[in-house]
C-alpha cells in the first residue's frame, strides 16, 4: 500500500510555494511570459527570491544542486507549479532542462556535469533535447535517421530534428542520433551533447503551433545538423546507450508532465466553477443547469483519479520498482483528463473562453499537444495492454492486481 499522507515538511513547503505563487507569480504572468528585457529582469529577481527561500530546483536532490526530496514529494509541489506556465521557470523546474539535468546527473562524466549540469541546475544556462524528427514517427524512435560518424576524436553529426523545445537561446542540445547502424535496434543510438555554437548546428526556425510561434523558453525549434563536429568526449554514457538513456529520461519526464497537468486542470476547473456561479442565462446562474453540474462532477472525478494514479507512479519510482505500466497509464489518462476539463471550462465561458482574456485558450492549445508528445496516447495504451496480457498469458490463475505487479 502507498501512504499518500503529506509529511509536515511537505505541507509547509506546499504552503510556502502556494503563497509565493499568489504573491509573485499570478500577478506577473503576463510580464513574465514576454521574454523581453523587463520580463527577464523580473524573472531573475523572482528566481533569486525562490533561491533565498530554499525552494529552487525541487526536481533534483541537494547532491546535484537542487532542493528536491524525491519523486512523490515533488508530485505534490509540481501540481502547484503547473497552475501557471511561467511558474516552473521561476522555481528552476522547467522542461526540458529538468530531464536533461537528470540524465546528466545519472550518466554524465564529472567533466560533463561540471560544464553542463551544474550551470543548468543553477539556471545560468538553458538546454534542449533534440530527438524528434519530421521524416519519421517519434512513436518508433528506432527509425531515427540523424546519425553521427566518428572521425578521430570527433563525432560528425548530420540530420534534421524538430520540436527541439527551447532550442532558441539554449546553450546546448542533447541529440539522439544513430552511431552504429549495424547494431541491434536498441543499441544503434547514442546521446551526444552538442553546444549550440558548434559549427554545423543551425536553428532553422521556431515552429508555429496552432497559430502561436513561441520564442526562447516557449519555442519549438527545427534544427539542422550539417557536418556538425563535437568531441567524442561529449557522448553521454557509452556509445549505444541512447535508447536506455531516453527511457530513463522520458519516464520521469512523463510524470513531471502529469504533475503539471494536474495543476493546469485544477486551475481550469476553478475558473469553470467561478464562471458557473456568476454567469446567468435562461433565468438563473449556469451553476443551476444540470449539464454544467455534470461537467463539474465529471471533472472532479477525473482530476482526482489522475492525481492518485500520478502519486502511485511517483511512489513506485521512489521505491525503485518498475513503473512502466503506471507511467503509461498516467500519460494517456492524464492527457485526456486535461483536455476534457479545459474543454468544459471553455464551454462554460462561452465566447470569452476562446479569447486570450483568460488563460483557457492557451491551456487548450497545450492540452491538445499533450496527447502527442512523449509518446502518443495510442502507444501508451498498447504498452499497458501488452504488459497486462503477458501476465495473464503466463498464468491461468492471475488477477488484475497480480498482472499489475501489486501482489
Amino acid at each position: 500500500m502507498v501512504d499518500f499522507t503529506l509529511s509536515p515538511e511537505i505541507k509547509d513547503l506546499r504552503r510556502r510555494v502556494a503563497a509565493f505563487m499568489k504573491e509573485h507569480v499570478y500577478p506577473n504572468e503576463s510580464a513574465l511570459s514576454h521574454e523581453d528585457e523587463a520580463g527577464e529582469a523580473l524573472m531573475r529577481d523572482l528566481q533569486q527570491k525562490v533561491r533565498d527561500q530554499g525552494m529552487w530546483a525541487l526536481f533534483i536532490g541537494p547532491e546535484a544542486g537542487g532542493n528536491g526530496q524525491g519523486f512523490l514529494p515533488y508530485a505534490y509541489i509540481n501540481e502547484l507549479l503547473g497552475r501557471s506556465p511561467v511558474a516552473p521557470r521561476v522555481f528552476g523546474c522547467q522542461a526540458p532542462d529538468t530531464g536533461n539535468a537528470e540524465i546528466l546527473h545519472m550518466f554524465g562524466t564529472p567533466e560533463q556535469q561540471e560544464r553542463w549540469m551544474k550551470p543548468l541546475i543553477a539556471g545560468q544556462i538553458r538546454s534542449c533535447f533534440s530527438m524528434t524528427e519530421p521524416a519519421v514517427s517519434g512513436a518508433d524512435p528506432v527509425n531515427l535517421q540523424s546519425n553521427a560518424v566518428r572521425d578521430g576524436d570527433e563525432w560528425v553529426i548530420n540530420g534534421r530534428k524538430w520540436f527541439s523545445s527551447s532550442a532558441d537561446g539554449a546553450a546546448f542540445a542533447i541529440a539522439m542520433v544513430t552511431t552504429d547502424p549495424e547494431a541491434p535496434p536498441h543499441r544503434r543510438m547514442s546521446q551526444i551533447i552538442v553546444p549550440t555554437d558548434a559549427p554545423g548546428f543551425h536553428l532553422v526556425r521556431n515552429i508555429s503551433v496552432m497559430g502561436h510561434t513561441g520564442a526562447g523558453h516557449s519555442s519549438h525549434g527545427e534544427v539542422v545538423y550539417d557536418n556538425c563536429r563535437v568531441p567524442v568526449t561529449n557522448t553521454l554514457g557509452n556509445p549505444g546507450d541512447g535508447f536506455l538513456i531516453a527511457q530513463k529520461r522520458l519516464g520521469p519526464g512523463r510524470i513531471h508532465h502529469c504533475m503539471r497537468w494536474l495543476g493546469q486542470a485544477q486551475r481550469a476547473f476553478e475558473l469553470l466553477c467561478r464562471r458557473a456561479l456568476t454567469r446567468e442565462a435562461f433565468g438563473g446562474p449556469l451553476a443551476e443547469k444540470q449539464t454544467v453540474q455534470n461537467w463539474i462532477a465529471d471533472s472532479v472525478a477525473e482530476i482526482q483519479a489522475c492525481r492518485l494514479l500520478t502519486q502511485h507512479a511517483a511512489a513506485k519510482i521512489d521505491s525503485g520498482e518498475d513503473a512502466r505500466v503506471e507511467i503509461s497509464l498516467i500519460k494517456f489518462y492524464g492527457a485526456t483528463m486535461l483536455h476534457n476539463v479545459i474543454d468544459r471550462a471553455i464551454q462554460v465561458h462561452g465566447a470569452l473562453g476562446v479569447t486570450d482574456d483568460t488563460p483557457l485558450a492557451s491551456m487548450y492549445r497545450q492540452a491538445r499537444s499533450a496527447r502527442i508528445y512523449d509518446g502518443p496516447d495510442e502507444v501508451h495504451r498498447m504498452v499497458v495492454a501488452r504488459r497486462i496480457l503477458r501476465a495473464f498469458q503466463a498464468s491461468a490463475d492471475v488477477s488484475y492486481l497480480q498482472a499489475m505487479g501489486e501482489w
